[in-house]
């Protein structure tokens, strides 16, 4: 056996069986292609509103049509042995009904963030996940990609670098094409929940909150110009502020007016970290300054979603919490909903 550089995986029997449901963009352009990289994790069962593409799809994956499910036979996957954990990748609005289905059919739920459209709906997963003995993890990939972990160590782990950490900006932007249909939906109050704020500026928030290694205590927030887009129920821009108890600041943004924004930084006492591209799916740069010395990190071989299913399939098989729980995932839809608040309102709105 020659040297490895990763990990072979584990027996078919050993793995979880998963199932995806919904096979919209992501789904098939990304977490398709990446699950087999799992060590831990296999694809197990297909479910989706469109039986032909999913038949399809099953094919090419060389699963058999037993394994593929439509939204009303989906309650039938309880009876599936092959499925232990269900990868819920509707849009957000739906999350709530399809991780509470899942539970009631005994499986484990990974879910696509934002966790749900409110603080009450996230409350009602974490509540269903407890009463079915099953694990809930949302999937913040961005959590397990190595240049992002990297960059946590060097603004507060063992490998700090740039002294005490004072502030951290967060900027997520992309233009909101409604003639693509994986973006139609974003448009829609009553499927997206929020707009850019929900979509992209997560990534902002959640990412200053994981480099910081803290929780904000107050958040100030407004709204930026919209389009005029008639069809655009949601908001398309928003800017906030939030305030940490170590006295860092977060200063960030969110758009659906502007291109290829994608950027993560902790300025410190010492030195400087920086994400750009982020939480891009395959690029990422990481770049840290200390002075006039500026020093390109570079991580070879690096997998964000099989990291991600690994964790989960851990955490089950250890029967503990998995990283990027519900919990955190609730930490964020309530963090956004003081963002809107303030918005609103015009004021600063309080996280204590």
């Amino acid at each position: 056996m020659p040297g490895l550089d990763t990990a072979l995986p584990l027996p078919h029997e050993e793995q979880l069986g998963v199932a995806l449901v919904g096979l919209g963009a992501y789904t098939l352009n990304q977490i398709l292609p990446n699950l087999p990289a799992s060590r831990r994790c296999r694809l197990a069962a297909l479910v989706s509103g469109n039986e032909d593409k999913a038949r399809t799809v099953a094919r090419a994956y060389g699963l058999g049509e037993r394994h593929v499910y439509n939204y009303d036979t989906f309650d039938r996957i309880a009876e599936d042995q092959t499925v232990d954990v269900v990868y819920i990748l509707l849009p957000n609005t739906m999350h709530r009904d399809w991780t509470e289905r899942s539970f009631a059919a005994g499986k484990h739920v990974l879910c696509e963030k934002p966790m749900a459209a409110t603080v009450a709906d996230c409350e009602a997963m974490i509540a269903a996940g407890r009463t079915a003995d099953r694990k809930l993890m949302i999937g913040y990939r961005a959590q397990f990609d190595p240049y992002n972990l990297r960059a946590i160590d060097l603004v507060r782990g063992d490998n700090r670098q740039i002294g005490t950490p004072r502030i951290a900006v967060g900027n997520h932007g992309r233009m909101l094409d409604l003639s693509d249909s994986r973006d139609g939906w974003r448009a829609k109050r009553d499927l997206a929940g929020g707009g850019s704020l929900f979509d992209i500026g997560i990534y902002s928030l959640n990412g200053v909150r994981y480099l910081l290694g803290e929780e904000p205590t107050e958040v100030t927030a407004r709204f930026m110009p919209r389009s005029g887009r008639s069809e655009v129920e949601v908001e398309e821009g928003v800017a906030w502020s939030m305030l940490f108890p170590s006295g860092a600041v977060a200063n960030c943004t969110s758009s659906y007016l502007i291109e290829g924004v994608n950027r993560l930084q902790v300025q410190g006492s010492e030195g400087t970290v920086t994400l750009d591209p982020a939480t891009k799916y395959y690029v990422r740069h990481l770049i840290l300054t200390r002075g006039r010395t500026h020093e390109r990190i570079v991580i070879p071989n690096t997998n964000q979603f099989a990291a991600m299913f690994d964790e989960l399939a851990e955490a089950i098989r250890e029967d503990r919490e998995p990283k990027a729980s519900g919990t955190e995932g609730l930490r964020d839809v309530r963090i956004m909903e003081a963002i809107y608040e303030s918005a609103e309102q015009g004021r600063s709105v309080s996280l204590i």
